[in-house]
């Protein structure tokens, strides 16, 4: 009895997270608390005595340099290999428009009501239209734009000409600032977004496991 239990939850499951993934995700999402946490140190000094200034920039640098070297790997994972498909599955601007507005109106109202979710969940097409925008707009515009102003404010000298081209220090530091909360957002968000599975952690295991379960 317990072969065929497992071999039924199984086929209620489809294996939507490679390992790769999984691994890239827990090390990222540990890379950006802390970028946060140390983020807000460093502008706070005067509120937060966690560490001191010194050690919250340097902890900030070197998590800093990790979160883009691991950018890079989910950047390599994701052109070399046939997942970039969860990014753009059919390249229809008409019918993503239409998908994404059904699944508007399921965040919107849908869920509360009980419906199901208009996006199916495949293996090469994970992502609802709304989750590959935001995805992509986080991934290929904010994250670049954050890692280059940190860059620039790690070694103003060397950067000096690129500081000088963008307006100034205090822009660069404007730019930074404001993608930092748009990642404070975009982490609470995902939290509750995560939550909203067949159960509270649902979504939160099948980042442990790899599986979606239906």
């Amino acid at each position: 009895m317990e072969a065929i239990q497992a071999r039924h939850n199984l086929a209620d499951m489809t294996y939507i997270n490679p390992l790769p993934v999984r691994i890239w995700h827990w090390v990222n999402a540990l890379g950006f608390v802390l970028l946060v946490l140390t983020g807000a140190q460093i502008r706070y000094t005067d509120i937060f005595g966690v560490l001191t200034f010194e050690s919250a920039v340097k902890l900030h640098n070197w998590v800093g340099f990790a979160v883009i070297a691991n950018y890079f790997v989910w950047l390599g994972y994701y052109i070399f290999s046939d997942r970039i498909t969860n990014y753009h599955p059919v390249l229809d601007a008409r019918k993503f428009a239409t998908n994404f507005f059904q699944q508007a109106q399921y965040y919107s109202y849908g869920i509360f009501k009980g419906e199901h979710s208009p996006h199916q969940v495949q293996p090469y097409d994970k992502f609802n239209p709304m989750q590959r925008l935001a995805y992509q707009l986080i991934m290929l515009t904010a994250a670049p734009i954050n890692f280059v102003t940190g860059l620039m404010m790690w070694d103003t000298q060397r950067f000096a000409n690129w500081i000088a081209a963008v307006g100034g220090i205090r822009v660069v530091d404007t730019i930074h600032v404001a993608i930092f909360i748009l990642f404070v957002f975009f982490i609470f968000v995902h939290a509750y977004m995560g939550a909203l599975g067949r159960t509270p952690i649902t979504h939160y295991r099948e980042m442990f496991t790899g599986y979606e379960e239906h």
